[in-house]
């Protein structure tokens, strides 16, 4: 569970609402396209981009290809025009991964989570795997129960992000009228690069939901993009859990709230710093200091925390799958949920609101906690 604490910031510097809509299912729409590097920096591969229906997918050097250059397109991973298939709509451990046609079935439906770097099949929720941590070329992979392991981590080197097109700089800036110059739009677009998912899965009317939605929970946690750390510093000493692994290398008062969704505690810091590859355990600074690294953090929550339910969803599951705003409430701060706290649960959905108009989409229901 990541729980952390918000800032205490006034009702008068936050803003606006929150939608979410049970819309139409996921349909195709590219998130991006690069390849996918895993064990060794090998690289996800079609061998000898060879596209017969039951080709197995294998991992091979990585030479840039085009039998190497996947796109995901909402829960589809496709390559040279083939998608991403568990065999047999399999779910056992050892199930063969290959390409087959596309066919929208659940064997061809998938998860890439850049925070936890797992990609999971939806049907077998297990994860790609390569087999028996070996690395060498033509290793095969498989679907395996999902275990943390590296032989299941996959770095996404994509472009063509679709979470930053759906919001031009022009609203941005509208959305944000008096943010901290620190909270750059080139920022928000370069960490959006590492989640291609976000802004990326199901109709346009989904993605421009998700971008508002988690854009209206940022507007609140930092008083409209204002605020890059927390206000209490009373609070500091409060963040550190020294018998958490790594413990508090950084010292006591050093993992208190900050950036885009004011993270907290020693762990998420660690956590998230080896999700996007720095060392946020024992720098933390980094995060008020370096605007894509703010930004890569505020994703990576969005994309794994699930509150205080452990196997919960996401506040990203929760918006692609219309489960509404309020839900991403809950997960984020659910302590504001339940009538305890009304004033504030407004403030998101009013920005929201307000920024699901701007970007021309719909909220939907299911907009308090």
């Amino acid at each position: 569970m990541k729980t952390r604490r918000i800032a205490a910031l006034p009702v008068a510097a936050l803003s606006l609402a929150g939608i979410v809509l049970t819309g139409p299912a996921p349909v195709a729409h590219a998130a991006s396209s690069g390849s996918f590097t895993g064990l060794n920096g090998k690289c996800l591969d079609l061998p000898n981009g060879n596209t017969a229906n039951g080709t197995p997918v294998q991992i091979w050097d990585c030479n840039g290809g085009g039998n190497q250059n996947w796109s995901i397109e909402g829960d589809q991973i496709k390559v040279l025009g083939k998608c991403l298939d568990a065999n047999a709509n399999g779910t056992a451990d050892g199930t063969k991964v290959q390409v087959w046609d596309c066919n929208g079935t659940g064997a061809q439906r998938w998860t890439y989570n850049a925070g936890t770097r797992d990609v999971v099949n939806y049907n077998a929720n297990k994860c790609l795997d390569v087999a028996g941590w070996n690395s060498g070329n033509g290793t095969n992979t498989q679907l395996w129960t999902c275990s943390g392991g590296a032989n299941q981590k996959w770095n996404f080197n994509g472009s063509a992000q679709q979470g930053n097109n759906l919001v031009s700089e022009a609203q941005f800036n509208q959305m944000f009228p008096n943010r901290n110059a620190f909270y750059s739009y080139a920022g928000f677009v370069e960490a959006v690069k590492a989640f291609p998912q976000f802004g990326g899965t199901g109709s346009d009317e989904t993605r421009k939901q998700e971008v508002a939605a988690f854009l209206a929970n940022v507007n609140h946690e930092t008083g409209g993009l204002v605020y890059i750390k927390e206000i209490n510093t009373a609070n500091y000493p409060h963040y550190c859990q020294w018998d958490s692994a790594g413990g508090c290398p950084a010292g006591q008062d050093a993992y208190y709230g900050r950036g885009p969704l004011q993270l907290s505690w020693n762990y998420n810091y660690r956590d998230a710093g080896n999700a996007i590859g720095v060392d946020l355990l024992h720098n933390p600074w980094l995060v008020e200091q370096n605007p894509a690294i703010a930004w890569k953090v505020a994703l990576w929550f969005w994309h794994t925390s699930k509150g205080a339910v452990w196997n919960g969803p996401t506040p990203h599951d929760v918006m692609v799958n219309g489960r509404g705003f309020g839900e991403t409430v809950r997960i984020i701060n659910g302590i504001e949920c339940g009538g305890a706290h009304p004033d504030q649960v407004q403030s998101r959905v009013s920005s929201y609101q307000r920024f699901a108009q701007i970007l021309g989409t719909s909220t939907g229901g299911n907009l308090y906690c």
